[in-house]
């Protein structure tokens, strides 16, 4: 009988408080309508709104919505026109079905929209120059946040197109969810995203900068946007010329990338293909490979780990780029065990394509090494001096702290270079090298400089010493030459202004001085200067010594690029070598002369002074012909008279002069403290105990 009387006694309380009675009639009432309700009633009008709102043509076939706390809306057959501004002719969306949800407990704060699922999707995305983008529906001037916001977003059987024409940069896409098991996931906002496996491929080529690239991409079943809370696992491959990358890893954010954890590997056949991405023409190097661990943490993006091989130098090291204000910073620590210097060419005369000056390379000409070689030296072929610009704007715009350590160099036959040590430090447009030091001879080559690019025309500052330089290390150990002993030093202080270093070059002002100090030098040499023919043939017959140097170094002042000889003189114990001449930065021209005055008498002498003169280049010598002929007719003369007598204009008298080696310190001083310098300079780079993990 209880369980009889229960219902009437609901029956009853509803009775008692018929405001209850009422609210439950309406829901019972809501629920029927919505039930019954078809949303494509309200279907014309949310078009109307939404062409009205926007101005441009929006329809869609069929609409349909799933009540609840985050109510699912599904349209079919969409159609949104594109911008009036729009140079491609399509509407900016189609799609044969678009999904999505939204999440009714996050409003007002914000739009939040978990997922959003696209069947068939044609998409266009463009922009402007002056940063018109079709995308955007706010007025230009509108700066506040959006509050829109989409965690995630599947595809099935899509295209997309993106034309950047300021860049300019266009790229096509096409996506397909290839795992069966995915695929109706893929259309259905409802599904909960998951990402444990690969299973959408993206296909892509497009244009940057008139170079072409293509690729493709796998990615899990969702891309992941802003609070999603789901990692983007990616694997990408981009092939661009002769240019390689590969990607393995994931990604917080497909839009708006807050986190990155990726392998990274890029190969090519040389770093001069590059240049129509980078718009910088780095070297035409051979092969190379190259890949590292790359990690994005709040604003510093880091790569460590970083290995790798250009030709036979390997490299190995980190780095990091951190985005912050008012400018970014660029940090590196860069090693190798073995450098060659032909495997990294000139690094030096960056040129981009903004700035004019040589002509732009393209992908075709920077295949390979051997084309991109054959390209830059028609571009500038007779020219040492680098005369690509430096885009000094590029400066103002980041810090860098990167510093380079080579062990060992392997260097052109001859060249003495030992090992390499520099650091860069770049900021506020003020860039610092300091110091770029080479191991050479047993010494140093230690430089430094100063660019100020705050200006439209960059300001250098520019000084090179040469410390501690063993003149021994000059002579091949096997050579019949003695080494002699002795060191040199030399300075070298340049200023100048020009975005190039052939430009600063051209209106650099400066001296350059060098020295010898305790220095002994080969008595064959010696004689061999002063073109002592006698005495050479006595020295290989009885072999080579050393003679003192009492003094010697030379001096040029600097002026608008031209420098002129002050001093140029070398001393020994028995000669007297003096010079003059002068050089031109700007057209890359010189024309010295050297005499060399024996102080001893001797036999078969044809002592006449060299002239050395012709480009940087494609220098010439000749011996001067007037001495040589006067000394020339006179022994045709007296061999006429008596064969013997034609020996006399071949008898050096002497004697020459001695030189002033106190005032020739005086003008050196600087020079000299540097040959004074230790013969090997301290911190010079070690080798490690162990080489870098491959």
């Amino acid at each position: 009988m209880e369980t009889m009387e229960r219902p009437s006694s609901f029956a009853g309380s509803l009775r008692r408080h018929p405001v209850l009675s009422v609210l439950g009639g309406i829901v019972l009432l809501l629920l029927v309508v919505a039930a019954l309700f078809d949303w494509n009633w309200v279907r014309p009008p949310i078009e109307r709104y939404i062409s009205q709102k926007t101005q441009r043509e929006f329809h869609m076939d069929d609409l349909h919505v799933r009540l609840g706390l985050a109510p699912t809306i599904r349209m079919r057959g969409v159609y949104f026109g594109n911008a009036d501004w729009s140079k491609e002719g399509k509407p900016m969306a189609k799609a044969e079905q678009l999904e999505f949800s939204i999440s009714l407990r996050d409003l007002p704060e914000k739009f939040l929209i978990p997922r959003v699922a696209l069947t068939r999707p044609e998409l266009v995305f463009e922009r402007l120059p002056d940063n018109r983008k079709n995308w955007i529906l706010a007025e230009p001037s509108e700066t506040r946040p959006s509050k829109l916001r989409i965690s995630t977003l599947s595809v099935d059987q899509g295209q997309l197109r993106y034309i950047d024409h300021g860049e300019p940069f266009e790229l096509d896409v096409a996506a397909s969810t290839f795992d069966p098991a995915k695929q109706e996931k893929a259309k259905d906002a409802d599904s909960p995203p998951a990402n444990e496996r690969y299973s959408t491929r993206y296909e892509f080529k497009g244009l940057y900068h008139g170079a072409a690239f293509k690729g493709t991409a796998l990615t899990g079943e969702v891309l992941s946007f802003q609070e999603s809370g789901v990692p983007f696992p990616i694997q990408g491959d981009l092939q661009a010329g002769t240019t390689r990358v590969r990607v393995e890893g994931t990604i917080a954010d497909a839009a708006n990338i807050s986190g990155i954890d990726t392998q990274l590997r890029i190969e090519g056949k040389t770093l001069a293909n590059i240049y129509p991405f980078l718009l910088l023409p780095l070297p035409a190097s051979p092969p190379y490979r190259l890949e590292g661990h790359l990690v994005l943490k709040g604003n510093r993006y880091s790569i460590d780990d970083l290995r790798g091989r250009i030709g036979s130098t390997d490299v190995y090291g980190k780095g990091a780029y951190i985005d912050k204000k008012p400018r970014p910073l660029l940090q590196g620590e860069l090693h190798s065990k073995n450098l060659d210097l032909a495997d990294l060419g000139p690094l030096i005369g960056i040129e981009t394509k903004e700035t004019g000056g040589k002509p732009q390379l393209t992908q075709a000409q920077t295949r390979d090494r051997p084309t991109a070689k054959s390209r830059q030296k028609r571009v500038d072929p007779d020219h040492l001096l680098p005369s690509g610009s430096f885009d000094g704007s590029r400066l103002q715009k980041i810090d860098a702290e990167v510093d380079l350590r080579a062990t060992r160099l392997k260097v052109p036959k001859g060249l003495p270079l030992e090992d390499l040590k520099a650091s860069l430090r770049l900021h506020d447009a003020v860039m610092v090298l300091n110091p770029v030091d080479f191991g050479f001879a047993g010494g140093t080559i230690a430089g430094k400089a100063r660019l100020d690019a705050r200006a439209p025309i960059i300001k250098s500052d520019v000084q090179i010493d040469l410390q501690g330089i063993q003149l021994g290390n000059f002579v091949p150990k096997d050579s019949v030459i003695a080494k002699g002993t002795g060191r040199a030093g030399a300075s070298l202080h340049l200023t100048g202004t020009g975005n190039s270093i052939a430009d600063a070059a051209a209106k650099a002002n400066g001296r350059i001085s060098t020295t010898v100090v305790n220095g002994q030098v080969s008595n064959l040499l010696d004689a061999a200067s002063g073109l002592n023919i006698g005495k050479v043939l006595a020295l290989l017959a009885g072999g080579d010594k050393d003679i003192v140097i009492h003094c010697g170094g030379a001096v040029f002042d600097v002026k608008d690029g031209r420098g002129q000889s002050t001093l140029f003189v070398v001393d020994t114990e028995q000669t007297q070598v003096v010079g003059d001449g002068w050089f031109n930065l700007a057209d890359e021209r010189f024309d010295l002369t050297v005499a060399p005055k024996p102080k001893e008498a001797s036999l078969l002498s044809l002592r006449t002074p060299v002239r050395v003169y012709g480009s940087f280049s494609d220098p010439n010598f000749e011996l001067k012909k007037g001495p040589l002929l006067a000394r020339g007719a006179a022994v045709a003369a007296l061999a006429t008279a008596a064969p013997l007598a034609a020996l006399i204009p071949l008898i050096e008298t002497g004697p020459g002069q001695e030189t002033d080696c106190g005032k020739v310190r005086q003008q050196t001083q600087r020079a000299a403290k540097q040959a004074t310098l230790p013969a090997k300079r301290q911190g010079a780079a070690k080798p490690d105990a162990e080489s870098p993990k491959r």
